[in-house]
């Protein structure tokens, strides 16, 4: 007689997985940015206000997930999601400055430009820039030299110009510029979707899935990252500034084109419901051990902030 199908992760299953994952990557960052008994010492103390405390994480939850699928040891894929981690605030610190976004509030705190100066904050970006390629580099990180340099090209196309800083570019740009919907789509595509598409992508690699063998993660992550871009769109007109810990409605002011603006709210929603539909039909090879995967997605669309 067989067992009866396992429920699905509930909300509470989900946000204990976030609670985790944010107390271990809080940890690494915490072992990695010990401050020193020098003149260093502020930019490791910049460094930590952003890395440490606050934040979805939501890119070291995908790439541990998906690890897990291969049975990846999790303490190696931790490391490995602090590597994007890096890679993520770093782009945070740099889209606050005044050349960029010029925001005072991000993840609840003052932006590192505001807590420590510009300056701090240029090379406190730069340094977690180049932590990430550190930690990946490193033996400590994995013994296959062959996986390692898999993981460090993949993130350095994800954070270049075919990717997140493409992405950022084209955000800039966007303020002078009346971009269609298609462009906004590949906008996000790069600015936030490469660094959550090489989250997933990385993990499969910790797993020594081939790359003809991703197609279906890929569509995941793809799915994924413009259905949290286009919540995120959403949040931005109708979710709690507190909550958010950053400020609202500045695509807007900007006069910037969003999925909001392009296509109404109704239809937003829809095509965010479709995606992440769609992204859990791509993970219907696996059974539950992809059910956090599948949480994921559907968090998107409930997430608060």
């Amino acid at each position: 007689m067989t067992s009866p199908p396992s429920p699905p992760l509930t909300t509470a299953d989900l946000l204990s997985a976030i609670d985790q994952i944010a107390g271990e990557i809080d940890a690494e960052f915490d072992s990695l940015l010990q401050i020193p008994g020098d003149a260093r010492a502020p930019l490791y103390e910049a460094m930590r206000h952003a890395a440490i405390g606050g934040g979805k994480r939501l890119r070291p939850l995908l790439l541990v997930a998906t690890a897990s699928l291969f049975h990846v040891e999790r303490d190696v894929a931790l490391r490995v999601a602090a590597a994007v981690e890096a890679i993520h605030v770093y782009s945070l610190i740099h889209d606050d400055l005044p050349c960029m976004d010029d925001d005072e509030m991000r993840r609840g705190k003052p932006t590192v430009h505001r807590a420590f100066g510009e300056a701090a904050a240029v090379l406190a970006g730069d340094s977690l820039h180049a932590l990430a390629f550190e930690i990946l580099a490193d033996p400590a990180t994995h013994a296959d030299p062959f996986v390692r340099s898999e993981l460090i090209l993949c993130l350095a196309q994800a954070s270049g110009p075919d990717g997140m800083a493409g992405g950022q570019m084209m955000d800039l740009e966007a303020e002078k510029a009346n971009f269609d919907l298609p462009t906004v789509t590949r906008l996000q595509a790069l600015k936030t979707g490469a660094l959550i598409s090489a989250s997933v992508e990385m993990g499969a690699i910790l797993g020594h899935v081939p790359a003809a063998g991703r197609t279906h993660l890929r569509g995941y992550a793809r799915d994924v990252g413009l259905a949290f871009q286009i919540a995120d769109d959403i949040l931005d007109v109708e979710g709690d500034p507190e909550l958010a810990g950053k400020a609202l409605y500045k695509d807007a002011e900007a006069g910037k084109a969003t999925f909001l603006s392009l296509m109404g709210l109704d239809r937003a929603k829809e095509q965010a419901a479709m995606l992440v539909n769609q992204a859990m039909e791509h993970l219907s090879a696996y059974g539950k051990e992809a059910d956090l995967l599948r949480a994921i997605a559907r968090y998107v669309l409930e997430r608060d902030h």
